[in-house]
């Protein structure tokens, strides 16, 4: 572990504003696939793209990448045969990084606690790993996941243990099957930081309605 990867790692969980967290993340970037991976044992992304693609009929879905970071969960996708991914991250920084990998379409920098520029029913699937978690995005970013996601179309998500207690996302999730807006499919507790510890809730839900 380099002596700067504990202080990069804690700063982008204890920023307390938007500014706060694109500095944080503009001086991980270049470190973030070597800290995660290989010294943190970051399985979230195989595991919650795994089990996007086993909740989807074919890999000619168009796929968006919500909160892509450098670019891990697109690489894992392309390996399992998917052609159209698109990638959309909150710092330019680490868009940079994912852009290196070459596996996505089209690369948007937006902040997904605000209203997308993206139309409605625009993807098959959408998929959103590492995001949902302390300082990052809250619980009503879902509405907009639904949103661009076309009914019969999947989103998949992780929630890092802790923040799932305390930032109020599995009310949200209720409140939106209750209303009909999409569907539980699939949600299961698994490793996500190997050599951290850290589990996180992984979820799969079927749009209905937007």
């Amino acid at each position: 572990m380099t002596q700067q990867t504990p202080e990069l790692w804690k700063a982008t969980y204890e920023a307390t504003t938007p500014q706060e967290l694109i500095a944080a993340y503009s001086k991980w970037a270049h470190l973030y696939d070597n800290d995660t991976l290989d010294v943190m044992g970051y399985v979230g992304p195989k595991v919650a793209a795994e089990m996007l693609d086993y909740h989807i009929d074919s890999p000619t879905a168009k796929v968006l990448d919500a909160g892509c970071g450098t670019g891990l969960v697109g690489e894992i996708l392309d390996g399992l045969g998917y052609a159209s991914i698109d990638a959309m991250d909150f710092s330019a920084d680490m868009l940079s990084e994912a852009e290196k990998k070459s596996v996505y379409e089209t690369l948007y920098q937006a902040d997904m606690n605000e209203t997308l520029d993206i139309p409605d029913d625009h993807y098959d699937a959408t998929i959103c790993v590492g995001t949902f978690t302390f300082a990052h995005v809250g619980p009503d970013a879902f509405d907009e996941l639904v949103r661009i996601t076309r009914p019969g179309g999947h989103i998949c998500f992780t929630i890092r243990d802790g923040a799932y207690q305390e930032y109020g996302y599995r009310s949200k999730m209720l409140e939106m099957e209750a209303t009909n807006k999409w569907q539980l499919q699939e949600l299961r507790e698994e490793d996500y930081l190997v050599k951290e510890g850290v589990t996180a809730k992984f979820c799969t839900y079927q749009v209905l309605s937007n």
